[in-house]
This record gives structure tokens, C-alpha cells and sequence, in this order.
């Protein structure tokens, strides 16, 4: 693991964030000759939510789930939560 400090982490930036996608070793940055932060890479996960646990199997979402007629809607526009200018 690299240790560099802020005034070298800024002037070599872009050589640092390199080393870090190359190696996939994270670098500390120190101050005072104290870490103070982490530089690592970025690890997008693709992984798709399930649901689970005692919920599992008795949910079910229709194609159509986010789909209002105009009375719901109606209702809700014309609510408390908007109400009507006057």
C-alpha cells in the first residue's frame, strides 16, 4: 500500500488515480504525517436487488404498478397535501 502526502497527491493526481486502477491498491493520503484519506478504485456492481427473507414469494409487481387513473389521481391532486388555490 502507497503513502503519499497532499502536496504530492495533488501534483501527481493523475498518476495516482493510474497506479490505483492498475494495481487495484488502494493509496493513503497523509497530512501532517497523518492518513487522513483513501484513494481507491471505483467498483461498479451490476448486481440486481432480490427480494428475500420472510417476504419472499408474496410479493408480486404488475407491468402496469405505477399506472394511475384519473380518479386516483384527481384525488391526490386535489388533497390537503395540494390544495387548491382560492
Amino acid at each position: 500500500m502507497q503513502i503519499t502526502n497532499i502536496s504530492k497527491a495533488k501534483s501527481s493526481l493523475s498518476y495516482l488515480i493510474k497506479m490505483v486502477q492498475e494495481t487495484d491498491e488502494p493509496i493513503i493520503i497523509g497530512k501532517a504525517g497523518k492518513p487522513i484519506a483513501v484513494l481507491s478504485a471505483y467498483k461498479e456492481t451490476l448486481a440486481t436487488r432480490k427480494l428475500g427473507g420472510s417476504w419472499e414469494g408474496k410479493v408480486k409487481i404488475t407491468n402496469d404498478f405505477d399506472q394511475l387513473d384519473n380518479e386516483t389521481t384527481e384525488s391526490f391532486y386535489k388533497s390537503v397535501i395540494f390544495p387548491t388555490e382560492k
